[in-house]
């Protein structure tokens, strides 16, 4: 017996080795425990918010043990300063609690995301030989840094009042199914939803679990599949592999990130929707873009609207002329590829994307874009630009990127392409899948929500054990945690 509750109770800590994920079995009795307990507090709604406040706790406690207190000063410093922004009587008063607040969450994010970038770069310009910081990044920090930072900034822009209870406000910033990797969710948009009368009706519940469903079988099937089995292996050692191999690669890698951080925020939408909850979609099939400035209003939606309003419209945005326009989407893409890493390799994908937003600015303005032609041409051309800068995004290095352009371009060899369906015919199918149900037309989801809502019971039970089969049948020896979360 003793043993027993050694056991649970090691279960029930928190594990660096083994962190909560999605797609773990712990989360899985961990969400049916929330929601076996769920009814009895759900139409309490202060009750409830208790509730989820304490199990979102726990959840990110799963995820980064004490670091959870970095999230609740980090809440209760933002509440704090939302307040005093909006009660301050002056304009320079405003401006010095934004400044306190500015100077609090990119400190905070800059000391655990930066601090060894910066000492490393300071190594390699000047010759120094200054120790790396052992410092733990935070699972998610610069999801939760950005929501509530935009709630001080919403508050300064008069966007938004502050509200006045603390444990709301926690509640908003620790909401666990989106915490650690977004959606980056609004306070305009997630509070007034915190106290409303919640209700769960069949196509809520149908559209949630095939949501859920849909995440699981992206990341599990489709993500994790392709990066232990080929993309991995081709970015490690690019060397090894020829051209169409590791171009192969890239369109590979293009799916994996697409199917594991839309498989996140499918999953998190899910299940924040079968909570009552309403978060926004992130991903719109982004590979279906005609140009790069449609792409980044399908891509990491949430995070791109963040970079929008908080950024490139305060840095003037396109109202002083082309020329200040051009350079504002070129300092928020690079300062955007920053803030998913602290490497050179980002801030050069982020640079890219920020001359390819310029060059599309002009072409926009051309009457021949608007052609039906051009814009299935467009689609293609920005497809591969997109992959072209996921090789820098992913490669562990320059050396490794500019290596994998090289074999592409000087020892294609498209004559192995055989030997490699050959030796790869699943990672192939795989592919094929994931371009698949990403092209597949928007209405087909819909079509499986309706199919799903009007099966009988025995046939969703078997609908249900028959994913989790796949999903038991294809996973890796470890769990591979979503790309994301290194952000």
């Amino acid at each position: 017996m003793e043993h027993i509750i050694h056991s649970i109770l090691s279960a029930l800590a928190y594990d660096p080795n083994n962190p909560l994920l999605f797609n773990s079995v712990f989360f899985l009795f961990f969400f049916i425990v929330v929601t076996l307990f769920y009814p009895l507090v759900v139409h309490k709604s202060r009750i409830r918010v208790w509730y989820l406040l304490l199990v979102s706790l726990y959840f990110y406690y799963k995820t980064s043990g004490s670091f959870v207190l970095l999230l609740l000063i980090t809440a209760a410093i933002n509440f704090a300063l939302g307040s005093a922004i909006f009660r301050a009587k002056s304009v320079s008063q405003k401006r010095f609690w934004l400044i306190l607040s500015i100077v609090w969450n990119l400190g905070s994010l800059g000391y655990f995301k930066y601090t060894n970038f910066i000492i490393d770069t300071i190594n390699h310009l000047f010759g120094g030989s200054l120790p790396m910081m052992d410092i733990f990044l935070p699972v998610g920090i610069s999801f939760f840094t950005f929501q509530t930072w935009s709630y001080t900034l919403d508050i300064y822009f008069k966007k938004i009042e502050p509200i006045t209870s603390f444990r709301d406000f926690a509640f908003f910033v620790s909401f666990f199914p989106q915490l650690v990797a977004g959606p980056i969710v609004r306070a305009s948009y997630f509070i007034p939803q915190i106290h409303k009368k919640l209700h769960l009706d069949e196509d809520t519940i149908a559209r949630a679990m095939i949501l859920i469903f849909a995440g699981l079988l992206k990341k599990g099937v489709i993500a994790d599949y392709l990066s232990i089995n080929f993309v991995d292996r081709v970015f490690e050692s690019p060397a090894l592999f020829s051209g169409v191999e590791n171009l192969i690669g890239v369109y590979a890698y293009a799916i994996q990130i697409y199917c594991d951080f839309s498989g996140y925020s499918d999953i998190a939408i899910g299940l924040a929707a079968l909570l009552g909850f309403n978060l926004p979609i992130n991903f719109n099939s982004p590979y279906k873009a005609h140009n790069i400035t449609e792409f980044w209003r399908r891509w990491h939606i949430s995070l791109s609207s963040w970079l929008r309003d908080y950024l490139y419209i305060p840095l003037g945005g396109n109202r002083k002329g082309k020329p200040r326009q051009y350079l504002n989407l070129a300092a928020t893409m690079i300062l955007g590829g920053l803030w998913h890493g602290a490497s050179w390799n980002f801030v050069f994908w982020g640079a890219l994307h920020g001359v390819a937003l310029i060059i599309d600015k002009a072409w926009l303005t051309l009457k021949v874009a608007q052609y039906r032609i051009v814009k299935i041409l467009g689609v293609i051309v920005t497809f591969h630009f997109v992959c072209f800068a996921w090789i820098f995004f992913r490669a562990p290095t320059f050396h490794d990127a500019w290596l994998i352009i090289q074999r592409i371009t000087t020892a294609f060899n498209a004559n192995l392409l055989p030997l490699w369906l050959h030796e790869y015919p699943i990672v192939a199918i795989v592919i094929l899948i994931g371009f698949l149900s990403h092209w597949q037309p928007d209405s087909w989801q819909r079509f499986y929500e309706r199919l799903f809502r009007q099966m009988p019971l025995p046939i969703k039970s078997l609908t249900i054990a028959l994913i989790i089969w796949i999903l038991y049948q294809v996973r890796s020896a470890d769990l591979q945690p979503f790309i994301y979360f290194q952000f």
